[in-house]
């Protein structure tokens, strides 16, 4: 079967899951918690900052053996942040068009209030381990929330298989792309074998090894990433207000709309940034609250504010992203996409620099996610094969060789595999938040 072949199936599937119930159950599960908890995420948004940002200095405070809140957050940052915040809005725009930007937005505002409840319910029905250690996630509030064992298996093989796309092939393939389009040309063989040994040497070291390269990285890369991203922008300001608009009207098409005709369009773009929005941001998804339930934290719900951070800290990044896009106008007349058009848009403003600010963050971007969708494969094994030494063992093993067949892949199949199996993954969780939903509640601030 031919690589066309192959990814008209994985179109036709990603089509099907991300179809119109998908994006009713999020986006309707969003809305109704939004309601649920007053519009918190956005009413007492001083609130949310001051414990996140504000609150560093003891979100740092490290006890021996013990995971940091900020660890915790690294991680689920680490994994959040990745090429979905560069690679994948490019994606987005040439797939759906600018106006896919504004419905990744609409899938922050709602998703915000999503995450929040699932890392909630994540630190509410952890457990320890023979060892002493947290450990959670969906699986685990499915399980001792909800009495569904057979829910909360499903959920963790679907993480396993999301870990090997977002987690894991969509990042190497990302990082070998970019580096084989820049001025370097790597050879992909090359940067695979390469990142295979980087990753590797830290996955084999274990959650905390995770955590401690994570807590680094993150802060690193994304202040990196994004102070380059402002620089282009002021250097293109008069473009931005063209740029918004744009998104607006593409949006919601419109001369469609007055020409009596809504159409395929709008359709496309409200699937495209929903799908990519949730890649970004991970709402919903049940990732993060795997990060998240191993944090040293007795409070889970000022903890679980740091999920309204993190949907927020992702969706500006995807926000610059697309208006460096957009300014540079590549898009518009060239057949790139993914990580190569980013360069070339950047490169359009940043002659001779703007190339390397894209290849860098993509490789930090990436790296990070491998290394953070490590961790959450690992727990998904754990709960499966009852905290096997073994199955472990066999799971990094398969995750770094897969980081090579990622990195060689073509770059649609390995983006609609990821997708679909961020869909399945999803539809578990979602259930699972439904029905736990009176456990969910705010901090009480007056």
């Amino acid at each position: 079967m031919s690589t066309i072949d192959i990814n008209n199936i994985l179109s036709k599937v990603n089509n099907a899951v991300w179809g119109p119930a998908m994006l009713a159950l999020l986006l309707g599960t969003g809305i109704y918690l939004t309601i649920k908890m007053r519009f918190f995420q956005v009413r007492k948004l001083n609130y949310v900052f001051t414990h996140t940002l504000g609150n560093l200095k003891n979100s740092t405070h490290k006890k021996k053996g013990k995971i940091t809140p900020f660890q915790a957050v690294s991680t689920a940052l680490a994994g959040t942040i990745g090429t979905g915040s560069v690679a994948g809005v490019a994606t987005a725009i040439v797939t759906g068009g600018p106006g896919s930007i504004f419905w990744m937005w609409v899938s922050a505002f709602f998703g915000a209030a999503t995450k929040y409840a699932e890392i909630m319910l994540s630190l509410e029905y952890r457990e320890r381990t023979k060892k002493g250690k947290w450990i959670g996630g969906p699986a685990y509030y499915i399980k001792n929330g909800l009495k569904n064992q057979k829910l909360a298996f499903l959920f963790a093989a679907f993480t396993l298989l999301a870990c090997m796309g977002m987690g894991n092939t969509v990042q190497s393939n990302s990082i070998a792309e970019a580096l084989s389009t820049s001025s370097l040309s790597v050879d992909k063989n090359i940067t695979a074998v390469i990142l295979m040994t980087v990753s590797g040497v830290v996955i084999l070291g274990g959650v905390k090894k995770i955590a401690s390269t994570n807590e680094k990285l993150v802060p690193f890369m994304a202040l990196f990433y994004v102070l380059c991203s402002i620089v282009s922008l002021v250097l293109n300001y008069g473009k931005i207000p063209q740029a918004l608009t744009l998104i607006i009207d593409d949006a919601f098409d419109f001369k469609a709309i007055f020409g009596g005709g809504v159409g395929y369009g709008i359709a496309n773009s409200v699937k495209t940034g929903f799908a990519k929005g949730v890649f970004s941001n991970e709402a919903g998804l049940g990732s993060a609250p795997i990060a998240h339930a191993c944090a040293d934290t007795e409070n889970a719900q000022k903890h679980a504010l740091w999920g309204i951070f993190e949907v927020y800290f992702t969706t500006f990044i995807c926000t610059v992203s697309a208006l460096v896009i957009l300014c540079a106008d590549v898009w518009n007349f060239s057949t790139l996409n993914g990580s190569a058009l980013c360069v070339a848009s950047f490169n359009e403003i940043l002659p001779g620099f703007g190339g390397a600010v894209v290849t860098t963050a993509t490789v930090l971007f990436a790296l990070s996610t491998i290394l953070g969708w490590a961790y959450y494969g690992e727990i998904s094994v754990s709960f499966i094969f009852k905290n096997s030494n073994c199955a472990i063992m066999i799971f990094r093993i398969i995750y770094v060789l897969a980081i090579y067949v990622g990195a060689v892949s073509a770059m649609n199949c390995v983006w609609q595999f990821s997708e679909i199996a961020n869909a399945l993954m999803a539809i578990p969780n979602i259930i699972a938040i439904i029905c736990l939903r009176n456990k969910i509640i705010p901090p009480n601030v007056k």
